[in-house]
């Protein structure tokens, strides 16, 4: 088994709905949530959205490859109505794998760790909520520690 972490969060439609319908379905796929962070509120990343996300951390252990966890996430994402516009756009739904254990997995479709987790405030608040202590395997510091240096000043505030 492997601890797969996971971001889920969207701007659109029913947006608490929505998280608790794709944890659902996730749990479906890949076995009972280990551990979840709370929901928090945050700015639009990237210029391209309008309005403010939810967002949630969560962490499962899977016997699943990472491009199996891929797959499901990806059909999750379509069956929850993600339209895939523009990059960083308005959605319903996105789902990202932040950590696959401490492997480093550079493919086409799949990078992990996520190469954009330690400039996102609104990943990382969450992710210290969960695991804190985690070393990134790439920059060898924790979560803590990447949080303290990210230069994102965007609000994340929890939402529950």
């Amino acid at each position: 088994m492997k601890q797969v972490i996971l971001i889920i969060g969207g701007n659109r439609g029913d947006r608490k709905a929505l998280i608790s319908e794709a944890k659902s379905m996730l749990e479906q796929s890949l076995g009972k949530v280990k551990v979840a962070s709370s929901i928090y509120e945050t700015q639009a990343w990237g210029e391209q959205s309008e309005g403010d996300y939810l967002n949630q951390v969560l962490s499962f252990d899977t016997s699943l490859e990472a491009d199996q966890v891929l797959d499901i996430a990806l059909g999750i994402e379509d069956k929850l109505g993600r339209e895939r516009e523009i990059k960083w756009g308005n959605r319903t739904m996105d789902i990202d794998i932040l950590y696959y254990a401490d492997e480093i997995i550079e493919k086409a479709q799949l990078k992990v760790p996520h190469p954009y987790l330690s400039k996102r405030r609104f990943v990382l608040v969450p992710l210290v909520e969960v695991i804190p202590d985690f070393v990134h395997p790439q920059f060898h510091v924790t979560n803590r520690e990447l949080l303290e240096k990210c230069g994102d000043d965007s609000k994340v505030l929890r939402f529950e």
